[in-house]
């Protein structure tokens, strides 16, 4: 079993549904088992400013699922949500955002798959959440904790508890 960081992230809709319903989706046939959760935080959103603001959240988890495998399930719950990657701007709206952060500390990319996810130490909105449930978690590349990252963060977007 591998050990995996997820990032869940919701500004259209049913934001709390939203984030309750693709944690239940991960864990239908038991591919991915959450063992922790952050509490859930209200974000101000990043990279594109002019939209509501997102809840977002992140989780440790259990797979036997492939960083590739993975990504594929994600994005098939995104979609069955209603997501489409194919019509949205990049950093805009969406129902459902589900990002692999870190995958059993693996360093990883090709054309479907990046671990670590090559920006979660730019955002506070991933490591606010990310310092609540692994202030200890080590960055694969950077070599810093969780809790360096965010001290270290150039990000001061606001990102305040539910």
């Amino acid at each position: 079993m591998a050990t995996i960081y997820i990032s869940l992230g919701s500004n259209q809709g049913d934001l709390l549904y939203n984030l309750q319903r693709a944690k239940e989706v991960l864990q239908h046939r038991q591919w991915v088992v959450l063992d922790v959760c952050s509490p859930i935080y209200v974000s101000e959103p990043w990279g594109k400013i002019n939209q509501p603001w997102f809840l977002n959240q992140v989780c440790r988890a259990q797979t036997e699922l492939s960083p590739r495998a993975l990504i594929r399930f994600f994005r098939a719950i995104e979609y069955d949500m209603g997501r489409r990657h194919d019509e949205e701007e990049r950093w805009g709206p969406r129902i459902i955002d589900i990002d692999l952060l870190d995958y059993d500390g693996r360093v990883e990319k090709d054309h479907i798959v990046e671990v670590p996810h090559p920006r979660l130490h730019e955002r506070r909105f991933v490591l606010v959440p990310l310092n609540d449930i692994a202030p200890d978690w080590r960055h694969p590349v950077l070599g810093k904790t969780a809790a360096e990252l965010l001290a270290a963060c150039p990000d001061t977007s606001k990102v305040h508890p539910l």
